[in-house]
């Protein structure tokens, strides 16, 4: 999740898929999440992030369409002017670019991507990451119900 001095968030629209997303990918059975991040975003931007933590882990549940469960790293950073000026997209794989105000995020992620925005920008205001489970926040420390 890269963030602009205005505190915009840079989505990306894939050629494949409805909605916008942060960049991102699979990650390789030969490498960590953090170098998974780094390597999409050279992939998917042309640039090589400058992160400054983890913000979230988001484990999805299994869908109905055969979708296995997921863990979704969200690395949280900034990005600079001139960075996003230089942004070259592949495009057969993204279509265009675009700083989001985070209220406005909902408009335009699917609900699974902008259930952790809110969730993961609170996080990188803190200092700290937050665990999720299909975008909601599990509640350490409560009784459990």
């Amino acid at each position: 999740m890269l963030l602009d001095d205005l505190g915009r968030v840079l989505l990306v629209k894939p050629t494949y898929s409805e909605g916008w997303y942060l960049p991102g990918g699979v990650i390789e059975a030969d490498e960590s999440p953090l170098s998974a991040c780094v390597r999409e975003c050279e992939e998917e931007l042309g640039l090589v992030p400058r992160l400054d933590g983890l913000a979230c882990v988001d484990w999805g549940s299994p869908r109905d369409d055969g979708v296995d469960a997921v863990n979704v790293f969200v690395f949280g950073g900034t990005i600079t002017g001139a960075e996003i000026a230089a942004i070259r997209l592949p495009p057969e794989e993204l279509s265009d670019h675009v700083l989001v105000a985070p209220e406005k995020i909902p408009e335009l992620a699917p609900p699974h991507v902008s259930r952790r925005m809110d969730p993961s920008l609170r996080a990188m205001a803190d200092g700290r990451a937050v665990y999720l489970e299909d975008g909601r926040e599990q509640p350490f420390g409560l009784p459990r119900a």
